[in-house]
């Protein structure tokens, strides 16, 4: 069963009207051709470790001087040895757990008319967000999304979209408790938002990207983000405009993973509060729920999601660092949340 989301609450309600409406197909713009990773092992239930890439435990300091003000204190973390995906999840891999197991995830379900007492009708129907830009230069945030009936990991921009040829694309519309399953399926696990966050800096202690310190090049962008003012215009100079890229056409850090900056966002285990708890130093795990919180709304739960996506602008997001954080809403897919797995080594 979903739980309540304010933001997702709020966002059903005032875009009701608009939500049959389906935005227009992200279009590719003309750029050099990318050489990206050609289709990966077919993910394999453990102990196999097909498609990850081991990490050695050991100690850093997670977060950072905030750049945001969810991003610190910094802490001097330590986390134990794990296996990693490689890249995220894809539409591939994802299809071959849902031909095994018959799983419908969040987006494909209708709404549950006790946890949305508010909503009737056709406000119930299964449906995820969809990010539509902005037409005006004075839209606000209400006017960047839609809430579009029959948008899910198949047809992720909503009815007359679809996944055909971007099979090696990362899987959206996916929610916690999706992403969660798909883990299990495999015996693995989601990333802690430690473990996530040492995997990304791929041994760069002190490093202000996956890439190092030098800032993202306009004309030879590191990652799949948003170039140009946010949420008017992605000049696309990436390859890739306003829409996902094929996992793997960036490259890769210093542990050999790919896109742990921009493309999608990716799901932690970890709940969210507006801080890192300075006593929680080796292997954290995050707040219990019961202390989970947003400030804007204090009784709202929600996820830990990490490395920004392709709406990331530096004028807007900037959060496609390592130590940038945001809060994810567990109950609804989006076009710009995916997730990798974990397999953590047994001491």
């Amino acid at each position: 069963m979903r739980s309540v989301s304010s933001f997702s609450v709020v966002v059903l309600a005032s875009l009701s009207l608009a939500a049959c409406e389906r935005p227009a197909a992200p279009q590719k713009v003309a750029a050099a051709p990318r050489e990206c990773l050609p289709p990966q092992p077919v993910p394999a239930p453990a102990p196999s470790t097909a498609g990850m890439v081991l990490v050695k435990g050991g100690q850093f300091l997670q977060g950072a001087a905030p750049a945001r003000a969810e991003e610190g204190p910094p802490r001097a973390t330590k986390v134990g040895s794990f296996w990693i995906d490689r890249t995220e999840v894809t539409n591939a891999d994802f299809a071959r757990f849902v031909a095994a197991t018959g799983y419908v995830t969040l987006a494909e379900r209708p709404l549950d008319p006790k946890a949305y007492p508010t909503l009737s009708g056709d406000q119930l129907k299964p449906s995820a967000i969809v990010f539509v830009g902005a037409k005006n230069p004075n839209d606000g945030p209400g006017q960047w999304w839609r809430v579009v009936q029959g948008a899910n990991w198949r047809q992720p921009e909503g009815p007359g979209s679809s996944i055909a040829g971007r099979d090696n694309h990362p899987v959206v519309q996916i929610g916690y408790e999706d992403a969660l399953a798909y883990a299990r399926w495999l015996g693995r696990d989601l990333p802690t938002e430690a473990e996530w966050e040492y995997a990304a800096r791929g041994g760069l202690k002190d490093a202000a990207y996956t890439w190092g310190n030098q800032p993202l090049d306009l004309q030879k962008p590191q990652a799949n983000v948003w170039q140009g003012p946010f949420p008017q215009a992605d000049a696309g100079t990436d390859g890739y405009k306003a829409e996902t890229a094929p996992v793997g056409c960036y490259a890769a850090n210093g542990y050999g993973l790919v896109d742990m900056a921009g493309n999608v966002w990716e799901w932690t285990k970890d709940w969210y509060a507006p801080n890192l708890d300075p006593t929680q130093i080796v292997d954290p795990v995050g707040p219990t729920e019961r202390d989970a919180y947003l400030p804007s709304t204090p009784d709202e739960k929600r996820r830990v999601i990490k490395g920004g996506s392709f709406l990331c602008a530096d004028n807007f997001c900037f959060r496609y660092r390592p130590p940038a954080r945001e809060a994810g809403p567990t109950d609804t897919g989006s076009d710009h949340v995916g997730f990798r797995t974990v397999l953590r080594v047994k001491s």
